[in-house]
């Protein structure tokens, strides 16, 4: 399992997403420069122990006008080839030295591990907690192949499509990661999902869909 290394992070991940969320097309955002506060959210093992993968929530604005965001990031001791286009930000690592943050959406490594977590194969982990399960993360998938490769990402008004070609599988599924959370939201009807837990802006908790399976 992935060690997290409790450590100063400069600029910090909150302080980078301030900057990258107004350039994405689901931001909800006002005329007032955001200000994301972190919400919730898990982590996934890269098996070969090479980049870090967390599925963050984070809440913007206050009161009943505060939206809350999910976004997938990626971690990397080097650029990853290729995406340059989703790339958040770099940052200094307290231990690692520098670190590539992504739009994990875009990167192979955290697809792979989102499929192997619907289809029973990975396990959500702790948020800030080395060697812990996230035990409220729930992940189901009918009729699972042994993996999905990638093919293509579409962002939507309130969410990114994953398309991905699964072993065998005659036709392509969509993973959808829904970017703006909803209380109670399970996605609509699809091969599976991935539900879990935030918290909104008055301190209470919302659980709903993170990602929803759809077969084309």
């Amino acid at each position: 399992m992935a060690v997290i290394h409790h450590t100063t992070m400069q600029p910090t991940k909150l302080e980078l997403l301030a900057e990258w969320l107004p350039s994405r097309a689901w931001y909800a955002g006002g005329a007032d420069a955001p200000s994301p506060a972190k919400a919730g959210g898990f982590r996934l093992d890269d098996p070969e122990g090479e980049v870090g993968i967390e599925f963050m929530a984070v809440t913007d604005g206050t009161g009943p006008d505060a939206v809350t965001y999910l976004v997938p990031m990626t971690y990397r001791g080097a650029p990853l080839e290729g995406a340059e286009h989703a790339l958040i930000g770099t940052s200094e690592h307290g231990v690692l030295g520098t670190r590539w943050i992504y739009d994990g959406t875009h990167d192979p490594v955290l697809v792979a591990q989102l499929y192997a977590l619907l289809a029973g194969r990975a396990e959500a982990q702790a948020q800030s907690v080395d060697d812990t399960i996230d035990p409220t993360v729930a992940a189901s998938l009918d009729a699972p192949g042994t993996d999905a490769e990638l093919v293509r990402v579409e962002d939507g008004p309130d969410h990114t499509d994953l398309v991905v070609r699964e072993t065998g599988a005659a036709t392509p599924l969509t993973l959808r990661v829904r970017r703006v959370l909803g209380d109670g939201a399970d996605g609509g009807p699809g091969r599976g999902r991935v539900t879990a837990e935030w918290r909104l802006a008055d301190g209470t908790t919302a659980r709903g869909a993170y990602a929803v399976a759809l077969a084309e």
